[in-house]
């Protein structure tokens, strides 16, 4: 039965969570120029545009809630839209042009100059995310992508580059989602 409990798989789940985080907050610089750029952004009227696939997608909609709700004060909502929510766009631009598009050509519609624009990749190879960062950018929106591994080349075609450098999907979702609550708190502050 020693093996069915799953206490030897949770404590390394934990032990190398509590790990990463620990490596993370010796590093906050990429964290906290990435916060400011939002803050700037949201504090001169603009908005955030955020999107990512799957469990990006989910952190997407998450930091999009928090900041057109509250995080921990009340204040005034600030414009913040998660792309992936909406699923006839999604669909159509999926089936008249192809998945790859399906950011991108939001951006296209919604995305205006000094706005950002938060693609989300715990690959870092993820191609709608990709291409959505490089019309964001060539629109003049700042682009901030929030990456795992070693960021591939979505880290590279972004402004700011927020990377968890770590192979583990679940550990770098768990240190993405702290990241987003630390910006939330500094927006919160800042604003």
């Amino acid at each position: 039965m020693a093996g069915r409990d799953g206490s030897r798989l949770a404590d390394a789940a934990f032990a190398a969570a509590i790990a990463l985080h620990g490596r993370m907050r010796m590093n906050l610089g990429p964290t906290l120029v990435a916060a400011h750029a939002m803050s700037d952004a949201l504090g001169a009227g603009k908005k955030l545009l955020v999107f990512g696939n799957g469990g990006s997608a989910a952190d997407a909609q998450h930091l999009s809630a928090e900041l057109v709700g509250r995080f921990q004060k009340e204040r005034a909502a600030m414009p913040a839209i998660a792309l992936t929510t909406d699923s006839s766009i999604l669909t159509s631009v999926a089936n008249d042009y192809s998945f790859k598009q399906v950011f991108a050509r939001q951006l296209e519609a919604l995305g205006q100059p000094g706005d950002v624009a938060l693609g989300i990749s715990t690959s870092g190879e993820s191609p709608n995310v990709l291409a959505a960062l490089q019309v964001a950018r060539a629109k003049g929106l700042k682009t901030i992508a929030l990456t795992g591994r070693d960021g591939g080349s979505v880290g590279a075609a972004a402004d700011i580059h927020v990377n968890v450098p770590d192979q583990s999907t679940a550990r770098v979702q768990e240190v993405h989602r702290t990241i987003l609550h630390v910006i939330c708190e500094v927006i919160e502050e800042s604003l």
